[in-house]
């Protein structure tokens, strides 16, 4: 079986064509992030290159697609709708697709009281075993062929302010995964656990206190070994950690879209495992 975990595609609306008013002062901020840190002109044709890599289940017969969050600049209701344009038919079908919002999709406290991500991608959230759901739709299970399970976790919360961007678990989350792991019905299968924040950086160290996901350890130690795999995005670096007795295989799948750092990730199940994995560049 063949899974493309892609994430941080960041759909990013003209910010100086809408009024200064609707955005906010948290997108105020981001500005800058978008002018001078160039933000806006890197993504500036994100969603060409996020067709590219949807296009890319039929050449490589895939069987599911992982997005890992971050689909919008800001969380912006226009780049949700990007986002889903962007995806086309893929996205319709939760048994070949599943997306998480990551923290750019709950950038304000006003798109996430709205349920923005939920409006656009909430189909995608359904589960197969709903019974182990401990946090609204999370933890969700999606039962891929005979011989994987993804399963969706939230780590994203609405920051205190710009440039707060850690994430956490929590116990509820946690505690639904510990049980469903127990369940026969996922006996036999390969498990990937999908969540937005890195639980280790690329160097393989925990991130930064302001960054990071606060609760990486307790999430990594439920998963010993080379039949589970954490796919995540938020750190903007795509990287591979193999799996070892004690820890999953850990997949960052970069920024997808960062012109000039387009890809994704090509990751290979057999006999129950998760074998390896490929990067990928998409024909753009």
């Amino acid at each position: 079986m063949r899974f493309i975990h892609c994430s941080d595609v960041h759909i990013t609306d003209d910010y100086f064509a809408l009024p200064l008013r609707r955005l906010g002062w948290r997108r105020w901020v981001a500005l800058a992030e978008l002018t001078v840190g160039g933000r806006a002109k890197r993504y500036a044709r994100a969603p060409h290159a996020l067709s590219a890599i949807a296009r890319e289940m039929q050449r490589h017969t895939a069987d599911h697609f992982i997005l890992s969050g971050d689909l919008t600049a800001y969380a912006l209701d226009s780049e949700f709708r990007g986002a889903r344009e962007a995806l086309g038919s893929l996205a319709d079908d939760p048994r070949r697709c599943t997306i998480i919002p990551g923290n750019h999709d709950v950038y304000t406290p006003g798109s996430h009281r709205k349920g923005r991500f939920a409006h656009h991608f909430g189909h995608l959230l359904e589960s197969d075993l709903p019974e182990y759901r401990r946090e609204g739709a999370f933890p969700f299970v999606r039962l891929v062929g005979t011989e994987a399970a993804v399963v969706g976790l939230l780590s994203a919360r609405v920051p205190l302010s710009p440039g707060l961007s850690y994430g956490t678990i929590g116990d509820a989350q946690l505690a639904g995964l510990e049980a469903l792991l127990k369940d026969p019905r996922l006996d036999g299968r390969a498990v990937f656990v999908v969540v937005h924040h890195a639980p280790l950086t690329r160097k393989g160290e925990a991130d930064h206190w302001h960054h990071g996901l606060r609760d990486a350890q307790a999430l990594l130690r439920l998963l010993p070994g080379p039949r589970y795999a954490v796919l995540h995005g938020h750190i903007h670096h795509r990287y591979h950690h193999p799996a070892t007795t004690e820890r999953p295989h850990i997949f960052g799948a970069g920024s997808s879209t960062e012109a000039g750092n387009e890809g994704y990730w090509l990751i290979e199940v057999a006999g129950g495992q998760v074998v390896g994995g490929q990067p990928q560049t998409p024909a753009l």
